[in-house]
């Protein structure tokens, strides 16, 4: 078929790339312009835009779809573009146009679905492709997929699988519209919940929750926003800032450890137990399990972690 595609960030990759692969005839990638970004300020493609560089497929590189003169097409796929398109926009093709949305719709509407699902302890998540609607994620469900979530999984490897999964999930679905044996089916409102867009402030850890809580909140905010802690000697000096990548629930050693404190254990006291961490980022180096960080650097009972 001929096809719109319109998208921005990794996600989107894999699909695009399957759709490629499989003969689809990409008429036509949209994506936004290049931004500044990093700490040197530099003009930076979207990564969909990296990825079409070179490759057989025109790319339009535009702030608004809806200004543009679309192209003939059978279908849009629509990724992540971080734009609304118009009901016009959206029934231009022949067949309409189809999102790819990464949670088991109508659970976790919204910006950040990969992340909400781990931090509200979901065990299963998966991939939703449905009609363009008018309100955020609740067109018609055009097929689904189910991935489990591992126990301590961050949000960014949950990221990259479910890319993969959904590729493969969008090229089922491109074939059955083009069979006609595609079958949509509408959501239950009742069952609709969100996934509110993230920010550095809410990834900021209150060492006084449950270490459940915690630990979903460490991975499920990996690798953005992160986070972001100072770690602090016995007497408040600050020794080193770090990412925390990985946590579970640990064991805790009853009131002589204030939250936030290092116990005898190693572990990290809490409202509710302990928190073990697993893996860490320091800055400037690579991420490492924590028994890596402490062969080289003090990680020492009565030292404190302190949200950044």
């Amino acid at each position: 078929m001929r096809i719109i595609f319109a998208g921005n960030g990794e996600f989107g990759v894999p699909t695009l790339a399957a759709l490629l692969e499989a003969g689809q005839e990409i008429v036509a990638v949209y994506t936004q312009p290049e931004r500044w970004a990093g700490r040197g300020r530099t003009l930076t493609p979207t990564p969909i835009a990296r990825f079409v560089q070179g490759r057989a497929a025109r790319l339009i590189q535009t702030p608004d779809v809806n200004d543009e003169a679309l192209p003939p097409a059978d279908l849009m796929v629509v990724i992540a573009i971080g734009q609304k398109i118009a009901p016009a926009a959206a029934s231009h093709p022949r067949l309409g146009s189809v999102n790819l949305h990464a949670s088991l719709l109508p659970k976790f509407r919204g910006a950040a679905p990969i992340n909400w699902a781990i931090l509200r302890g979901e065990s299963e998540t998966g991939n939703s492709i449905i009609r363009l609607a008018a309100r955020m994620d609740a067109g018609a469900i055009l097929a689904q997929s189910r991935v489990s979530i591992g126990e301590s999984e961050t949000a960014g490897e949950l990221h990259d699988r479910l890319a993969v999964d959904g590729a493969r999930l969008m090229l089922q679905t491109v074939d059955d519209l083009q069979a006609g044996r595609a079958v949509e089916m509408p959501q239950d409102e009742v069952r609709a919940t969100q996934s509110p867009k993230l920010s550095r402030e809410f990834s900021r850890i209150d060492w006084a929750v449950g270490a459940d809580e915690i630990a979903r909140k460490i991975r499920g905010l990996y690798p953005w926003p992160g986070c972001r802690v100072r770690l602090l000697d016995a007497v408040g000096v600050e020794i080193a800032r770090l990412t925390l990548v990985r946590a579970r629930a640990g064991q805790g050693e009853g009131p002589r450890w204030r939250p936030g404190e290092i116990t005898i254990a190693g572990q990290i006291a809490c409202g509710d137990g302990a928190v073990e961490i697993l893996e860490i980022h320091p800055d400037g180096k690579r991420p490492m399990s924590l028994s890596d960080y402490r062969r080289g650097n003090a990680w020492m009972p009565g030292m404190k972690l302190e949200a950044v």
